[in-house]
């Protein structure tokens, strides 16, 4: 038990003690009504003798009634009205009943609060993001209606984030009207039959119209802000279509698929090629390339399936070639044609935003064309970050969009690369390189790769890149570029790296340049700046996919086109907000990396108590029989508890298998609930049960096992 528990439990023993106290010497019963008419006189002598001992001892026994949860704070304030009058009464009453509401929040908070945020920290995300927006407005509506007990009120504001002096203050404010009607009901004391009798139904009526205010007050300034920004822009008083959707990737796909299936009219409008970069230069064409370099990995490695290893013959252009072939097979889901027939009107061109309402288009034959729309949702997507280096211009400097044409149509059998980047995609792209074959250096800045993931997945990466003839340079900086190379700084050393081109994967940003967003003062930052429903500081413009983040996934983009598409279209009526609680991940290296929820390095940060249960895929039948015995899963759940917190996976496979702990945790399904459930034999989804299985024999009751020892013990005998 360290020093802070101790102190917890001495403080829980004194404020134990006080109240026993108050309880054992009968004070409860001097903290009535009655008790007070029959003293009023000879308290108002005292006053009158003594009026600043009065005034001070008044004010520290209503700050410890209040502070150490003691019944009677009604009888107390209607003392201060009738031993000090209205306008004395009211200025003891507001300082003491906020400063016993600061006691007992600051009580309440070092008792509770990291007890509570380690037990339930997730679930209070939630909570605590609305809070840091609008705490001030939820502490000041209770506070102004005075049925909702006060003492309640202080303990679950210490769970929130909420600044101490910002509760005192706003404390203070709120209670200023029900203290107001006690205080004054004090003064009347001799008329006044009961407790009952203070709050008559027009005073609580005039309570809920205070409290419900600041809310009014705030809905009307936002209405007054969204006018001011819109009243530069002239309204079109009909519109040509429902949507306007301004980028044909995942995310402006499904958007106009969903406002299409909805019948709205619906312009889906693309400058490039359909798809957008994960069909033209992302994750399909990639896949296709991490696909023929698996084969080739395996055919030299064909001695653990009982085979002789082979080394392939490697044609770069042969390769690009299937590449290019799995894009256009793929290519029809996404194409004009296909989304015309589901009833989108597709434009090709640059467009604009004009104003609020209004989209320019400038088609590629240099024509233009001008659209409104109720709405537009804006699906830009992102580009590859290309670093601003000395010697530039001397390089061949790809990027993940660039690479496909160079390798296609590469001057040298065999090009010699250096890739920028310790992510996924430099990890994905460079592992996939060698082991087709090519010389491959990769140099990240910093100490280790894949940074999201914990160090140990990161290690076994590092182990399978090196393993596959990646030279592997951490803590390497890139000072610049010559004829042919790349000036580095590794290990307080100035090195030159030959290389026919240098693959930048450093990340990607936003696309905001050039589609009319700074002339309308559209707020953004790396990205565009949206709300919880995705709708940007217009409230008919909204945003999805990269351009808005937080995340860069194709899966993200389409899940974000949902909300872009129902917000954009009724959001007047009844809007959503856009659910990040369960994204998935995958590294598509070789082992895979799949991951949802907090790794075991961010429950570690965030301080949430957790406990890990391991599975490792050598102990698979299927992983056994495929020599894929590389790899674990690993769950973290609450302690005790069989919820699922976070899963890594490593492993072949591992994006398929993390799919069922993906639909556990969107569900609330535990452990128990993966266990109980049929897996087909033999199979890789297997791991999940047996995952699953760990976290149970590590569970199981101890007690009730040994108990049936003695019972199969006894019917033995019989």
């Amino acid at each position: 038990m360290d020093r802070k528990q101790i102190n917890r439990l001495l403080l829980v023993a004194l404020l134990l003690g006080l109240v026993a106290a108050f309880f054992g010497l009968g004070l409860q019963d001097v903290l009535t009504l009655e008790k007070l008419r029959a003293s009023h006189q000879a308290l108002v002598d005292w006053r009158q003798q003594s009026p600043i001992t009065a005034a001070l001892l008044y004010l520290v026994i209503y700050t410890m009634a209040t502070g150490l949860l003691i019944p009677g704070a009604a009888v107390l304030t209607l003392a201060g009205g009738a031993i000090f009058g209205l306008g004395l009464g009211t200025l003891l009453t507001s300082f003491a009943s906020s400063l016993g509401a600061l006691l007992g929040f600051l009580v309440a908070r070092y008792l509770l609060h990291d007890v509570v945020k380690r037990r339930f920290g997730r679930q209070l995300e939630p909570i605590e993001q609305g809070f840091k927006r609008d705490g001030v407005l939820y502490l000041l509506s209770l506070r102004l209606v005075p049925v909702f007990p006060f003492f309640v009120i202080n303990i679950l504001m210490a769970l929130t984030p909420m600044r101490a002096a910002t509760f005192y203050l706003t404390s203070q404010l709120g209670m200023l009207p029900g203290t107001l009607v006690y205080v004054n009901a004090g003064t009347q004391l001799a008329k006044l039959r009961g407790l009952d009798g203070i709050l008559s139904p027009p005073i609580i009526l005039s309570l809920l119209l205070l409290a419900v205010f600041p809310w009014i007050a705030k809905a009307a300034i936002g209405r007054w802000q969204t006018w001011r920004l819109y009243r530069r822009w002239r309204k079109p008083h009909r519109f040509d279509r429902n949507l306007i959707v301004i980028g044909a990737g995942a995310a402006g796909l499904v958007t106009s698929y969903i406002a299409a299936t909805v019948k709205a009219r619906v312009t889906l409008i693309e400058a490039g090629e359909m798809g957008g970069d994960c069909l033209n230069t992302g994750c399909v064409p990639s896949k296709a390339l991490i696909t023929t370099a698996r084969l080739a990995a395996r055919m030299r490695q064909a001695d653990r399936y009982g085979l002789a290893p082979v080394e392939p013959k490697l044609s770069i252009r042969q390769v690009l070639e299937r590449v290019e072939g799995k894009v256009k097979a793929i290519a029809p889901h996404d194409s004009i044609d296909r989304y015309e027939q589901l009833g989108v009107e597709v434009l090709q061109g640059h467009a604009k935003l004009t104003d609020p309402w209004t989209v320019s288009i400038r088609h590629h034959d240099a024509s233009t064309q001008q659209l409104t729309a109720r709405a537009i949702v804006l699906a830009t997507g992102a580009s590859p970050w290309i670093p601003d280096l000395p010697g530039r211009d001397q390089i061949k400097l790809l990027t993940s969009e660039t690479i496909w044409s160079y390798l296609r149509h590469c001057p040298v059998d065999n090009p010699i690369l250096v890739v920028l980047g310790g992510g996924p995609i430099a990890c994905e792209l460079a592992q996939a390189m060698a082991q087709l074959g090519l010389s491959v250096t990769q140099v990240q800045r910093g100490n280790r790769l894949l940074r999201k993931e914990d160090p140990e997945v990161a290690a076994m990466v590092r182990e399978a890149l090196v393993a596959d003839g990646v030279q592997l340079l951490t803590n390497c900086k890139v000072c610049g570029f010559g004829q042919g190379q790349v000036l580095v700084e590794h290990e307080g050393e100035q090195k030159q790296l030959r290389c026919d081109a240098v693959l930048s994967a450093l990340g990607r940003h936003a696309r905001l340049q050039g589609y009319g967003l700074e002339e309308l003062g559209i707020s953004t930052g790396t990205t565009i700046n949206t709300d919880d429903y995705l709708r940007t500081n217009y409230p008919n413009i909204l945003a999805a996919g990269d351009v808005a983040g937080p995340y860069q996934f194709t899966h993200t983009a389409a899940h974000q086109a949902w909300y872009a598409a129902v917000n954009a279209l009724f959001g007047s009526f009844r809007a959503f907000k856009a659910d990040y609680k369960v994204i998935p991940r995958v590294t598509f290296t070789d082992p895979e990396v799949a991951v949802v929820g907090i790794t075991e390095s961010e429950a570690v940060q965030q301080g949430i108590a957790f406990e890990v249960t391991r599975f490792p895929l050598d102990e698979l039948d299927r992983a056994i029989v495929e020599s894929a015995e590389r790899g674990f899963v690993k769950i973290l759940t609450p302690v005790g508890k069989d919820k699922i917190l976070g899963v890594t996976v490593v492993g072949q496979h591992a994006g398929e298998l993390l799919a069922e702990f993906v639909l556990a945790m969107k569900w609330n399904l535990g452990l128990n609930k993966i266990l109980g459930t049929i897996h087909a034999y033999p199979t890789f989804s297997e791991a999940s049960k047996y995952a699953s299985g760990a976290w149970k024999k590590s569970h199981s009751p101890q007690l009730a096992l040994k108990l049936l020892q003695r019972f199969h013990k006894w019917r033995r005998r019989a």
